[in-house]
């Protein structure tokens, strides 16, 4: 079983970030929760975003993802992520993303124990033990107080051009 799943598409001066992006690495896809328990001794309990995780900012950054599965049969069951202990930072004054988390959701005779897994980890697990996991939401773009202008009905914020994308332009109208 391989999924990969990204946050966030970044934010830019002009738009907000997308939330939930599939990104391929190598050979992955997103299957559909239908496929998915067919093809494997498992139950996809949630998939849903992650609400509130994308960083504030004059363009938010986008949310992560909560995917939680539970297994049938006992597995080992393998994650590698990032973000699980540095925040995704924000740009242009706009403020991070909430930290990802991967939880190994344990049955015992006392009830639910969760082990943080941490950004890359190796476990077997339990019939009935599930791992959830929270995809960090994207960091911001622009602080929220940034200054905004109204032209011709269009909200658009205000900054300096800046980098050598920029000078080249200039040179070009300026010729």
């Amino acid at each position: 079983l391989v999924t990969g799943v990204q946050t966030c598409a970044l934010p830019i001066s002009t738009w907000d970030g997308q939330s939930g992006l599939h990104t391929h690495m190598t050979n992955t896809r997103i299957t559909d929760p239908e496929i998915f328990e067919k093809r494997y001794p498992c139950i996809l309990r949630e998939f849903s975003l992650r609400e509130g995780s994308g960083g504030s900012g004059l363009h938010p950054g986008g949310n992560g993802v909560v995917r939680d599965i539970e297994f049938l049969v006992p597995v080992q069951c393998s994650i590698l992520s990032e973000r699980r202990s540095h925040r995704p930072y924000g740009m242009e004054g706009g403020g991070p993303g909430a930290l990802g988390r991967n939880d190994w959701v344990r049955q015992g005779e006392d009830g639910e124990s969760r082990v943080n897994l941490g950004g890359k980890a190796t476990v077997k697990m339990g019939r009935g033990d599930r791992i959830v996991i929270n995809t960090p939401g994207g960091g911001a773009w622009g602080s929220e107080t940034a200054e905004k202008v109204k032209t011709n009905g269009v909200q658009k914020e205000v900054f300096a051009a800046k980098g050598s994308v920029d000078r080249y332009k200039m040179r070009q109208e300026t010729n």
